[in-house]
């Protein structure tokens, strides 16, 4: 059954990202969440899964792995989501793959927005995902793109002065530049203090898109704790290539359920659910969901003062 109007705006994912395959052509030292022998997660299968994401009401959704791109029918895929309705389609890429061809597929799938992470712009033992060997590539998305290109320019694999050429670079071709952290396997921030000053110029350069989010981000490179009520499990979803909804990518294995035995109480039951991760969490997609449900609060509310005496759940939450 789907959402009411009222349950959409109380509990709804504004995102859900979704595993189609875990394979990943690349080994970055600071990444978890790939595998060198993962199958592609079978069309028919993401199928049932973004039917299942579309009841629950979810607003957008993005396409991830391991390399989305290795799924030999990820037009397929784009274009199941386009028909379900979502209110928009992504694909998080770490663009290695990406040929004038497979952009042409990807712009006539309907695809709306792809995400790429660059880390600087010489590779080294940590990473590849840099400017030197994506250059042509994103002039490729540049020239043929029907979709925007959100570049993620990330602090803390590369020497620090470098992702500031990764946001002049990304503006000078005329995409969005965002300013993302590296995070350790628990979702933990590590910043050193040139990483730091470097942070504090990019910010100023890169246009806001979340006050909050933004605030947010300044008082964790500082070494605060930041108030951070988590929704993971129902602002947002993680849905991983065995199709169970986890929190996020960094707490696969703390909590689960299975995403085709999702119900509406499911959702509120996360919404409010206290996760022990959140006081140090730098997940971005994960903080962005949650943001603007700031105002409410994290535990379930309860009724008091009925006849038994005994606390109840209200009714509907």
């Amino acid at each position: 059954m789907s959402p009411s109007l009222f349950q959409r705006l109380g509990y709804s994912p504004f995102l859900a990202q979704i595993v189609v395959t875990r394979r990943c052509n690349l080994a970055c030292g600071y990444c978890s969440e790939y595998d060198k022998a993962g199958r592609p997660v079978p069309v028919d299968v993401l199928e049932r899964r973004l039917a299942k994401l579309h009841e629950l009401g979810t607003l957008v959704v993005c396409l991830t792995g391991g390399e989305p791109t290795l799924h030999p029918e990820l037009p397929r895929v784009v274009r199941a989501c386009r028909e379900l309705g979502f209110l928009r389609t992504g694909l998080i890429s770490n663009g290695f793959l990406l040929r004038p061809d497979v952009i042409d597929q990807l712009n006539e799938a309907g695809l709306q927005e792809m995400q790429l992470s660059v880390d600087g712009v010489f590779a080294n033992e940590t990473t590849q995902k840099v400017l030197n060997n994506l250059k042509k590539r994103l002039e490729w998305l540049s020239q043929s793109a029907r979709f925007n290109v959100m570049v993620n320019a990330v602090i803390g694999a590369c020497p620090p002065d470098e992702v500031l050429d990764v946001v002049d670079y990304a503006r000078e071709l005329g995409f969005r530049p965002r300013v993302q952290l590296v995070h350790d396997g628990h979702g933990h921030l590590h910043l050193g203090h040139d990483e730091l000053q470097v942070y504090g110029k990019i910010v100023r350069r890169v246009p806001k898109v979340w006050t909050g989010v933004s605030n947010y981000h300044q008082r964790m490179v500082r070494g605060e704790t930041a108030p951070f009520k988590c929704r993971a499990g129902s602002r947002y979803l993680y849905v991983d290539e065995y199709g169970k909804v986890e929190w996020c990518s960094q707490t696969r294995g703390l909590w689960s359920k299975p995403l085709l035995e999702y119900t509406l109480q499911d959702l509120r039951d996360q919404f409010y659910a206290y996760k022990p991760c959140h006081a140090t969490c730098t997940v971005g997609c994960v903080r962005y969901s949650s943001d603007l449900d700031g105002w409410r609060r994290q535990e379930r509310p309860l009724a008091v003062g009925v006849r038994s005496g005994a606390p109840q759940r209200l009714a509907g939450e």
